[in-house]
């Protein structure tokens, strides 16, 4: 068994392994970190080896963890890395590069369309009616997009985003809310199958489906970093968030909203940020919560854009695509049945 796994900000580690009895046999780790001395990586192996196939990563860790020789440095990885491989490696798990990656971009679509659109794509990719996708969001009108386990009434300021045009809306995964102006933020969405995250935890997983765009807002000149849970960050500020959901049809969906140019004042009146949400974001005002790309890069949304898609094609190739007539209908569909419903809207009221 095969598997890699890319550590967020560091580097790649590789695992070979068998498995004989159901214990793992034949161990080999590889890859382009740095470490010291020499005989840590045989000190690693020797201790996986033997080991029951059904360990679980936080066993696996402990057991590397102990078998390092006093003194040792490891230089971007970790054990805890070698032990995801590992479990990337029994899980059959892919990589972003064991795919034919297809673009979705736009068309602007309304708040109601985005949330069921998701949900659709998610499902083909998980059926395989569709091939892996990345989405770039366009937006028809304003939106509150909150999650699907927050409450309404404490998220949202009803009678401002009435005033404001802002349509409230929910989306199947959870995290936090979402203020979308059509031309101030950049969304976008990666649809998979659920083997790409196979061994990783939900924490894990964040951070290895980001790590591309990461990568992109550096070529941006950006010092870029994932914190985590689920944000992107620089030095100037907060960027954007991230939230993700595992359908049982055997995909995840994983999406994005960054900030290009948000009216943070106005961000303020529509959404209802507590004192308490602040204040483990060390700062004493919401509108300094979030730093756009544009006074970051000083370059137009379309070119931030063209930057993400041209980082993605160069990691994992990107094939122009199209949504299908019977994805349309699917979302027509569920946008009467589900998403524009009060039960949705208002299941946390």
């Amino acid at each position: 068994m095969h598997a890699e796994y890319k550590v967020p900000g560091g580097k790649l580690v590789v695992v070979d392994l068998a498995v004989s009895d159901d214990r793992i046999g034949m161990f080999r780790l590889a890859g382009d970190f740095f470490v010291e001395p020499d005989e840590t990586i045989p000190a690693i192996e020797a201790a996986v080896r033997g080991m029951p196939a059904a360990s679980d990563a936080k066993t696996l860790t402990a057991r590397i963890e102990d078998a390092l020789p006093d003194g040792a440095v490891l230089l971007g990885f970790s054990a805890e890395a070698v032990a995801t491989t590992i479990r990337r490696a029994l899980s059959s798990a892919t990589t972003f590069a064991d795919y034919d990656w297809q673009l979705l971009r736009g068309p602007a679509l309304a708040p109601l369309q985005q949330m069921a659109l998701d949900q659709v794509l998610a499902e083909c990719v998980g059926d395989g009616s569709r091939g892996p996708t990345l989405r770039i969001w366009e937006w028809k009108s304003p939106a509150v997009v909150i999650g699907s386990f927050q409450s309404v009434s404490n998220e949202v300021d009803r009678d401002n985003a009435e005033r404001y045009g802002f349509e409230i809306v929910r989306r199947i995964s959870g995290g936090g809310a979402m203020f979308i102006e059509p031309q101030s933020a950049i969304t976008y969405s990666l649809y998979a199958p659920s083997e790409l995250v196979n061994g990783m935890s939900f924490a894990e997983s964040y951070a290895f489906l980001d790590e591309w765009v990461i990568v992109a807002l550096r070529e941006l000149g950006l010092d870029a970093r994932y914190v985590p849970l689920n944000d992107i960050a620089s030095s100037a500020g907060k960027i954007g968030g991230a939230a993700q959901k595992r359908l049982g049809s055997g995909s995840v969906l994983h999406h994005v909203t960054m900030a290009y140019d948000m009216d943070a004042d106005r961000m303020t009146e529509v959404l209802r940020i507590g004192r308490e949400k602040l204040s483990d974001k060390g700062v004493k005002s919401a509108n300094k919560r979030v730093d756009p790309l544009k006074s970051q890069t000083g370059l137009t949304r379309d070119q931030v854009i063209e930057t993400l898609l041209g980082t993605f094609r160069s990691l994992n190739g990107l094939t122009d695509s199209e949504i299908a007539p019977e994805e349309m209908e699917r979302v027509e569909k569920l946008v009467a049945e589900k998403f524009s419903t009060e039960d949705w809207i208002q299941r946390v009221p």
